[in-house]
């Protein structure tokens, strides 16, 4: 068996494992829920990633958040730099990267030669987050999973004004007493993260999304195409690309030898 590598990416809200081979292919995944034992959560992902994979000789790499507290790992990266390395791998040319996360969104612009020219990060604010999602939909007494079905469902585009989440709650609030369908303050609601995301900086050309938002709200990525002046890509796992980014720099450790 080649020689295999894993990047964990240890999330406020979820913890990712990636395992590649020697050729860069993924062949072991894992996702789950953070909690507040980082080190546990990175250990388990690692675990189920590998399956029945022995892990013997395996080289890791740890970023996000918590990649402090992977003390197993060989090496730590900045999830930017995870992301970016990620993101060329798969498309082998210069980009935009959007990363819309549980707690932030992350906008990076990637040269023709992999190399970050500019980034950017959202407010200390929750709001166009997946924490700005959940919260909506607890509000709402809509489960997740009907949120994407329920917002290719509306007639018209409606604007979520607040920026804040807590605001923006209230806001919700006051347009289903006055008779908004749900569709639409849905959608409302991920236009709202897309106006989020193009305030940071100009989106243009080629963009890739990734994180676990767009994984589990592809209609997000459908909204950006309409109001962007370029090709909007999503990966298919976008929720590994920082993990899999990571896998990659354990890799080109090893070949560095």
């Amino acid at each position: 068996m080649s020689r295999l590598y894993a990047g964990i990416d240890v999330g406020s809200c979820t913890t990712k494992a990636v395992i590649i081979d020697s050729r860069g292919e993924i062949i072991g995944s894992y996702v789950r829920k953070s909690g507040i034992d980082y080190r546990m959560a990175a250990e388990d992902a690692l675990k189920r990633a590998l399956g029945t994979i022995e892990p013997n000789g395996i080289k890791i790499v740890s970023t996000g958040y918590g990649r402090h507290n992977v003390d197993f790992a060989v090496g730590r990266r900045t999830e930017i730099a995870c992301h970016a390395k990620g993101g060329f791998k798969y498309l082998g040319k210069g980009f935009t990267l959007i990363d819309i996360g549980g707690q932030d969104n992350k906008v990076i612009r990637i040269d023709n030669e992999g190399k970050r020219i500019d980034f950017r990060m959202n407010r200390k604010c929750a709001a166009g987050t997946g924490a700005f999602i959940e919260e909506i939909a607890h509000r709402m007494n809509i489960p997740l999973e009907e949120l994407d079905p329920l917002a290719r469902k509306a007639k018209k585009r409606f604007k979520i004004g607040s920026y804040c989440t807590v605001f923006a709650c209230t806001e919700i609030l006051s347009h289903i007493r006055a008779g908004v369908s749900a569709e639409d303050l849905v959608r409302g609601v991920f236009e709202s993260v897309i106006d989020r995301i193009l305030e940071m900086m100009p989106i243009k050309g080629t963009v890739l999304m990734c994180g676990g938002v767009v994984e589990h709200f592809p209609i997000i990525a459908e909204l950006l195409r309409e109001r962007i002046d370029g090709e909007v890509i999503v990966p298919p796992r976008p929720q590994l690309n920082g993990a899999y980014g990571a896998a990659l720099f354990a890799m080109e450790m090893d070949q560095m030898k």
